[in-house]
């Protein structure tokens, strides 16, 4: 888009940025003055892409005009918006890709150019949901799942010639199993996760396994299994503009989305606007953590924005959150972030907008941010945005940004007005609502002693403690007799003498696993262990201590960042990457220590940055057990006890016999910010940036053809040529009527797209199994419907076939109808089969909320294909709705009061219509049944765009035309 063909209703707002002669933007504020001052940042950056996209038929300037007059039009006006790019994961995306190739087919039929056919925007696709664990952390397993039945056309890719290596085991008292692969396959998914470049251990034995042994074999089978799917996606890449493909192997779709496609703000020939994004994937808000617009939808609306159309949405509701406050100096970034989402979760924000502002704002590193914003699905929010400022900016250099772009997007942005600033006087917007959020309320918490959710304030753990040792024998409680709350018992442990007590620590266990998100807090635990190095403090010998990152990257940046040498001299030394501490894999305890706690009936404790602290987990003779953050883990071990209060009291003395408190040792959240970007995020960024660019060694050597147009394999059960445009003619043909058509199905209230839409495993005895059987494939290779969404037969062949469907003509859940003509209760496939054989079209009768749960391309494109012109029911969710009409079925709905049974149908009579040749939005139309009665429906079609498109019979074939 350059700047002469966008946005041409609004093209006197372009200007030039003052740094450049021939970078262009649209100054929307000069569009509303004082109006647009006011509107939240999310809604500035819709209005920018409102202006720009204004064409007068898809983008009008009533909508412009009603996101500019947001403040009264929120929750009342549907408007379009073009977001800058999409993002696709594997699944969703190859539908979306295999009608691309589909529609150059229809292109070419029609006399056009094939080449023309491209994706409208930037479109990323990461192949992210294909990788199944065959092969665990232990052992390869004898006959992984082939999955899919093109093994066998694999070639070298086949893992099934690959026998298991049995693997030595070093007895050690803590082995609960064998390491042998037939005892651990059976159970291989209690640990199954593993992370590129991480030693893989033994989880029983913290044993080295080689990588291949696992990640490659997995990779391997990956690979063969989707071979054809992978080669259909890189002839995408290779062939359509716009379309770039992340290979299997490089990283999940959302955290690429952030480390590596967002470019903040766009510069596309030589126009600036900002980026946005919709995408396939419920945790694309991750990205407004970095001042980037983005959501997730359903699969027909990221294609319908390939298709160069706007997604809908209600002008929202924007919540503004106002961070105010300092948090206090021991509150680590997860605390802050689960306090935020609490705190959210509370108020109730679901369907809104959120957007930060305030002075605490710029406390938050911007990986606190996009975790924050990550969690919109614990709290509902549509997004929780954070605009860009001088933190986003400072990240963006240490990503590996270009200084001069950086230079140009702060021009830009503070040209429009979309960069925050903490020391701009002209106010904040104004919000919808405004709830405020003191970060010196948000405090430090342990939980325990024996409950992950029995939260202690720090600040009350020394009184909470001695609480739990009056309490009965309970969740809380230890019930020891007050006279010997004070006991101690002298130990000698290598050659000096201790005294433990009730609270005194004997484990501490610093586990990243569930921290890997946010490394602020590993990075907090290394740089406090250096300060108390530094100043003279140490850990007794006898607590046993451990340090197993979560994976190599965080061992790596503890390295890197030079704080690993510090913990390991406080005895917090890497003992390896398996679950250890937190399944109870814990070293033994010394006899002494063992002696002493039997010795004194103690109640010791262990501490330790996992997610469980059940009783006797650690060990059968820790009775106390508390989960904190990795940096308290440390503390504690220094103070040897958890019955202390930070405040007060000191974790020891230097060589001088100086006290140390917690405060003198503790990292700022300044300096761990800082080690974070230099250490972390250049050095993740860099290397996913070199594995992206570089692709792994299979991606590069799968061969894929670069041809116009797809060479579709008649034999493949994967990939197939849909029949969506196998009618299509140059021009749209005049509205046909529907006449005599059968009910194919009679439902009722609340048919979700989840009874519609194929999806899980494919059944043995259904139509689609049936399919696959007669060519040639067994049970064990027919995969998912997920697996087969680009193969439209499959897919067909799954729609309505969900067990819990209750059909009205049957009378009880079953994916079954009647072909009336012959009586016949059959799969709807196979009666949908026989109506289209005798010619016979199809409809739907149903109740209230038609279509309702969440958006599902196939939900609207399995009907389709079964031959259903229209959908009568009482009411629809407006996005399936919306759904029916992008594909070319006839919303229909009954007269306000009027349903099925009030008219007295029974769903067995043939109903017939006819469309205006003028039809308009909402025009009531006349519908005789074969019974002779007569009745009105309304057709549920809210505006021109939208007769328009069901006129050509659907979004593809308009967008077909188009290219033609």
């Amino acid at each position: 888009m350059d700047a002469q063909s966008a946005g041409y209703a609004f093209e006197y707002l372009i200007e030039t940025l003052n740094d450049s002669s021939h970078k262009k933007f649209f100054n929307v504020p000069r569009l509303g003055g004082t109006k647009y001052d006011v509107l939240p940042y999310s809604i500035r950056v819709l209005l920018e892409a409102a202006v720009r996209n204004c064409d007068g038929f898809l983008m009008k300037r009533e909508d412009v005009m009603n996101i500019l007059d947001w403040k009264t039009k929120q929750s009342n006006v549907e408007v379009p918006f073009f977001p800058g790019r999409v993002l696709l994961q594997d699944f969703t995306g190859i539908p979306a890709m295999v009608d691309f190739a589909a529609m150059r087919e229809a292109v070419k039929t029609l006399g056009g150019d094939p080449k023309k056919v491209h994706p409208a925007c930037p479109t990323d696709l990461t192949v992210d949901h294909s990788l199944q664990i065959d092969f665990n952390k232990c052992a390869i397993q004898n006959a992984p799942n082939p999955g899919g039945g093109d093994l066998q056309k694999a070639g070298k890719l086949s893992p099934l010639r690959v026998q298991p290596k049995k693997l030595p085991c070093r007895v050690q008292t803590a082995c609960r199993g064998s390491c042998d692969s037939g005892d651990l396959g059976r159970n291989s998914g209690k640990f199954s996760s593993q992370i590129e470049n991480t030693p893989i251990l033994c989880p029983f034995h913290l044993q080295p396994v080689p990588e291949p042994e696992t990640v490659l074999k997995n990779q391997e089978v990956e690979f063969g299994r989707n071979r054809e799917r992978l080669q259909f996606f890189k002839w995408s890449s290779r062939v359509f503009k716009n379309v770039a493909v992340i290979p299997p192997g490089t990283g999940m779709a959302h955290q690429v989305n952030l480390e590596y496609l967002s470019r903040v703000v766009f510069e596309e020939k030589d126009l600036f606007f900002p980026d946005s994004v919709v995408g396939t994937d419920s945790h694309i808000t991750m990205v407004n953590g970095l001042g980037i617009l983005g959501w997730g939808v359903g699969g027909i609306e990221t294609e319908a924005v390939m298709l160069g159309l706007p997604v809908s949405l209600t002008l929202p509701e924007v919540v503004g959150c106002e961070l105010t406050g300092s948090a206090n100096p021991f509150v680590t970034s997860i605390d802050v972030v689960l306090g935020i989402t609490k705190h959210l979760r509370q108020i109730g924000v679901a369907g809104k907008f959120v957007e930060f502002f305030g002075s605490g704002v710029s406390q938050l590193s911007i990986v606190d941010r996009t975790t924050i914003a990550n969690m919109c699905p614990e709290y509902g929010a549509i997004l929780s945005f954070f605009p860009v400022d001088n933190v986003t900016l400072k990240h963006l250099e240490y990503t590996g940004f270009n200084k001069a772009k950086l230079k140009s997007m702060e021009t830009y942005l503070k040209a429009v007005k979309l960069f925050r600033n903490d020391q701009d006087d002209s106010g904040e917007p104004e919000y919808s609502q405004v709830i405020q959020i003191n970060l010196n309320s948000i405090v430090p918490s342990v939980s325990g002693p024996k409950r992950p959710q029995d939260r202690v304030a720090v600040t009350d753990m020394k009184s909470d403690f001695q609480a739990c040792l009056n309490e009965k024998v309970g969740f809380k409680g230890f019930q020891i007799a007050a006279e010997k709350q004070n006991d101690t018992v002298s130990i000698h442990y290598e050659g000096s003498e201790y005294k433990l007590s009730h609270g005194s620590v004997v484990i501490a266990a610093v586990i990243s696993c569930t921290n890997n998100c946010n490394p602020s807090v590993m990075l907090a635990a290394g740089l406090l262990a250096k300060k108390a190095v530094e100043a003279g403090l140490c850990v007794k010998p006898y607590i046993r201590t451990s340090l197993s990152p979560g994976s190599g990257m965080v061992t790596h940046y503890l390295s890197s960042s030079g704080v690993l040498p510090y913990l390991s001299k406080l005895g917090f030394e890497i003992v390896g990457y398996g679950c250890s501490t937190c399944v109870g894999n814990t070293a033994p305890l010394s006899e002494a220590v063992l002696n002493a706690v039997k010795q004194g009936d103690l109640v010791t404790c262990g501490v330790l940055s996992g997610n469980k602290n059940f009783e006797g987990r650690l060990c059968d003779c820790v009775r106390a057990n508390y989960l904190a953050s990795p940096p308290l883990v440390v503390a504690y071990a220094i103070a040897g006890t958890v019955n202390i209060d930070f405040q007060t009291e000191p974790l020891g003395t230097d060589p001088t016999g100086k006290n140390i408190y917690l405060h003198d040792i503790w990292p700022s959240r300044e300096e761990v910010h800082q080690i974070e970007e230099e250490h972390v995020v250049l050095s993740m960024f860099k290397a996913l940036k070199e594995k992206i660019e570089m692709g792994n060694k299979r991606w590069n050597s799968l061969e894929a053809p670069d041809s116009v147009l797809f060479p579709w394999d008649l034999k493949s059960t994967y990939i197939r040529c849909p029949s969506f445009f196998d009618k299509l003619t140059k021009e749209p043909v005049a509205l046909q009527p529907i006449e005599n058509a059968h009910v194919l199905l009679y439902l009722g209230d609340s048919v979700t797209t989840d009874h519609i839409s194929p999806a899980g495993s494919i059944a043995r005895s259904s139509a689609a199994a049936k399919y696959l059987t007669n060519r040639g494939l067994t049970p064990r290779e027919f995969n998912s419907y997920g697996a087969r969404r680009g193969n439209d037969a499959v897919m067909t062949r799954g729609t309505f076939a969900n067990i819990k469907l209750f059909n009205k003509f049957i009378g009880k859940p079953a994916p079954k109808t009647i072909h009336f003509p012959s009586g016949q209760t059959l799969d709807v496939f196979e009666a949908a089969e026989l109506y289209q054989k005798e010619g016979i079209p199809l409809i739907i009768l149903a109740g209230k909320k038609y279509g309702s749960g969440n958006s599902r391309d196939w939900a609207a494109k399995g009907p389709y294909l079964l031959g259903v012109k229209a959908v009568l029911a009482e009411s629809y969710e407006k996005i399936h709705k919306d759904h029916l009409i992008g594909i070319g079925i006839a919303p229909l709905q009954f007269l306000p009061g009027e349903n099925a049974d009030s008219l007295g149908l029974s769903g067995r009579e043939t109903f017939s219509l006819t469309f205006p040749e003028e039809l308009s939005p909402g025009v009531t139309l006349n519908v005789k049944t074969s019974t002779g009665k007569v009745f009105s429906v309304i057709a549920s079609f809210e505006n021109d765009v939208e007769v328009i498109l069901y006129k050509h019979g659907g979004l593809l074939n308009f967008v077909a035309r188009k290219f033609s």
